[in-house]
């Protein structure tokens, strides 16, 4: 793109908690517990340090994946992890098959103002939700929080350029 020409519009997307689905889920785990059951074969039950975030594509079309926006307000580390489009999450548990490869890990070290990621693999996720943009208006995702970090520290974002 030459110097002068202008940047395509972005579209910042917010990773939204999704409150109603993390509790669902929560409750699903409790509901096993309580009965002595035992979770279908190859579902993937939520874990305490887990919660479910949504983006809603505001756009469907002509998107590109630019960069991933987040920020931890204290040092630890989140793992961002999608979920494939055939999760209906008001219809099916979530099985481990319909969790998406690679997954974007971001974190924050202790006397540290810039966030460190694995860069190929939050890039390679990055890119493919474009392409999964175009078939869906939402996508859900599994945040995993870890080394003191929890759902209130997060801030984050997928950032597109429009075409």
């Amino acid at each position: 793109m030459a110097e002068n020409e202008p940047k395509p519009p972005q579209l910042d997307m917010p990773l939204v908690l999704d409150e109603d689905l993390t509790k669902q889920m929560r409750l699903r785990v409790e509901s096993l517990k309580r009965r002595g059951g035992k979770r279908q074969d190859g579902e993937k039950l939520l874990q305490p340090a887990e919660s479910v975030y949504r983006v809603d594509f505001i756009q469907q079309q002509r998107l590109q994946f630019e960069r991933w926006d987040i920020v931890l307000d204290k040092p630890g580390k989140v793992t961002i992890t999608g979920t494939s489009q055939i999760w209906t999450p008001d219809l099916t548990n979530l099985m481990m098959r319909q969790l998406l490869d690679p997954a974007a890990i971001f974190w924050l070290k202790e006397d540290s103002v810039a966030m460190d990621w694995n860069e190929a693999d939050a890039l390679e996720f990055g890119e493919r939700l474009s392409e999964l943009a175009k078939i869906r208006k939402v996508m859900y995702f599994l945040i995993t929080f870890s080394e003191g970090v929890e759902p209130a520290n997060l801030k984050a974002s997928v950032v597109f350029s429009q075409l």
